[in-house]
């Protein structure tokens, strides 16, 4: 039995994903800056902004846009504490963060109406 037989349907297209690697390049902070304010005037993410720079091809619209943070147990545990929730439950406390966040955007566009 090969190995795309043994995937749902669902992930046989993701072959060419999980072969990606994610590169980290260590540049001064005006380089940061520079790709990160050009990423922000043309409402893309930093590696969007990155392959323009380099010419490489990029989506006509994300796949899954979205905003990270990497969290610690530490971290989940202040989360957890402030959302009344229990630690280890960690999707009830990304969907609390997940409303924080909406609520902080909303704020943020009102604050930018005046």
């Amino acid at each position: 039995m090969n190995g795309a037989a043994r995937k749902p349907a669902r992930w046989q297209g993701s072959d060419s994903a999980l072969r990606a690697v994610q590169v980290a390049f260590d540049v001064e902070e005006a380089v940061m800056e520079a790709v990160r304010t050009a990423a922000f005037h043309g409402h893309v993410s930093t590696s969007t902004q990155i392959r323009l720079v380099l010419g490489l091809p990029v989506a006509e619209k994300p796949k899954r846009p979205r905003l990270t943070v990497t969290l610690g147990a530490d971290d989940y545990a202040l989360l957890a504490e402030r959302y009344g929730l229990a630690p280890d439950d960690r999707l009830s406390i990304k969907e609390a963060a997940t409303r924080e966040l909406m609520a902080f955007a909303l704020v943020s566009q009102k604050n930018q109406k005046r």
